[in-house]
């Protein structure tokens, strides 16, 4: 089952679906927070705009060096545990949404990402308890102002600017789906910047978890990031950037500047 956040021209809406659907099962309430019940709208897709599927109450919570040779996160490589940083949810944007390069930044790359849905609040939880705090999984593009991440030492600019954050286009929630074995691509103006799969993350998504429970208390909506592997490179104005990840989907959002 997928779930979705989408509009018709009218107020934001939530809706389930399959993967052989041509109509989203519009619901009452946000999922999230709320039980599964069907209002009686069916909508079609080529009527809806996919948003982004999750507006995260509290927090983004990233991790740096996941993957091997990734020059972007090469300062964590060695850690033991990965650095972590935050991103506001004011960062977060949907799917098609544009992400809009910051004044203070001419070098913004983009950083394809496995991004996990939180459903429930969650502290210390242990890695084999993992799976009862998740929602499910999305797509997530972590762009970073490098120019900015070097100049200030750290990354609160670099990484916590209003768009900086797409997600989308949808959340994937599917006991049977794998999430350390997935192909992940990232693709700026059709040619492939990223190609990697989440089996070559140095923590799985269940470790990734369980330790960010262990700094932050998570809540209901929040969003880990997993890490992006070798390929971050600049996005332009007018570039068109593709993050695709298997059996979920694609997020795609072009690139402005004011």
């Amino acid at each position: 089952m997928k779930v979705a956040r989408f509009s018709t021209g009218d107020s934001p809406m939530f809706g389930v679906f399959e993967d052989d659907a041509k109509q989203i099962v519009a619901l009452k309430n946000d999922p999230l927070f709320s039980k599964v019940e069907p209002s009686g709208l069916l909508v079609p897709f080529e009527e809806a705009r996919f948003l982004s599927p999750v507006i995260p109450r509290s927090k983004v919570v990233g991790v740096i060096g996941n993957y091997p040779l990734s020059g972007a996160e090469e300062a964590g490589q060695h850690a033991e545990q990965p650095p972590l940083f935050l991103k506001p949810n004011t960062s977060v944007i949907g799917p098609d949404d544009p992400i809009v390069l910051p004044k203070f930044s001419a070098e913004v790359e983009q950083e394809a990402q496995l991004a996990v849905v939180i459903k429930t609040l969650a502290k210390d939880i242990p890695v084999e308890q993992v799976d009862q705090v998740i929602m499910g999984y999305t797509i997530a593009n972590d762009a970073t102002a490098r120019d900015t991440q070097r100049q200030d030492g750290q990354l609160t600019r670099a990484k916590g600017w209003d768009t900086s954050c797409p997600v989308g286009p949808w959340i994937v929630v599917d006991p049977k789906l794998d999430p350390d074995n997935l192909h992940i691509e990232c693709r700026v103006n059709g040619s492939v910047r990223q190609s990697a799969s989440t089996a070559d993350m140095k923590h799985s998504v269940r470790e990734l978890v369980s330790y960010v429970s262990s700094v932050f208390t998570l809540l209901p909506g929040d969003i880990v990031l997993t890490g992006t592997p070798a390929g971050a490179g600049p996005m332009d104005a007018g570039d068109t950037v593709e993050c695709e990840i298997e059996n979920i989907g694609t997020l795609r959002n072009q690139v402005l500047r004011r």
